[in-house]
């Protein structure tokens, strides 16, 4: 045997198996995992038991609201177990829900909602638990939600009058069915086409 092939089975001794699969990144909602798409067939490729997973993952969310999106971690292991590791959910999620909105805003310079800095504290509070923020200052947590806020069309004001938030929830709710009409024609249209 020559001396390069003896260091390659060496090396290959020493080393085992090596993992060529990747972790899985997704968001999940709370109770509601199913073996179908879209998860489904991500854990398939990752070589993950899809049954053992969504029972797992559906119990260990089972406390939390059902639908909520968790964002997930999954890293498949050679012997076709994996570890799973759980996050609060989004910035968004939370954004979203203090402003009582359920989408962002679909056009430049459009508010879809408001909040106010106590709603931003709050969020950055609950957000500097999460491990993934857990070496940022709440800060630096509230100036990324900042932006998170101002992506999605959020206005932060200091103060809100519930009444007249009400009459622009009610407003703004009038405009979300004429875009969402808006959209519904146009795949209308596009169906028609290329049908």
């Amino acid at each position: 045997m020559s001396k390069a092939a003896s260091r390659i089975k060496f090396a290959k001794k020493i080393t085992g198996k090596i993992d060529h699969s990747s972790k899985l990144k997704t968001n999940i909602p709370a109770g509601m995992a199913m073996p179908g798409p879209p998860l489904g067939p991500q854990l398939g490729q990752r070589n993950i038991n899809i049954a053992t997973f969504v029972k797992e993952f559906n119990e260990k969310t089972a406390h939390i609201k059902e639908g909520i999106p968790i964002p997930c971690r999954i890293k498949p292991n050679l012997d076709r177990s994996y570890t799973l590791t759980t996050h609060l959910p989004p910035a968004v999620y939370y954004l979203k829900q203090a402003a009582g909105i359920q989408r962002g805003r679909m056009h430049a310079n459009e508010i879809a909602g408001k909040i106010t800095l106590k709603h931003l504290y709050e969020i950055a509070k609950i957000k500097s638990e999460d491990p993934p923020l857990a070496l940022m200052s709440l800060q630096q947590i509230t100036n990324m939600l900042v932006g998170t806020a101002k992506t999605i069309g959020i206005e932060i004001v200091r103060d809100l009058d519930p009444e007249e938030y009400k009459e622009f929830l009610a407003e703004r709710k009038v405009i979300v069915e004429e875009q969402l009409k808006v959209i519904r024609e146009e795949k209308e249209a596009k169906m028609l086409r290329t049908g």
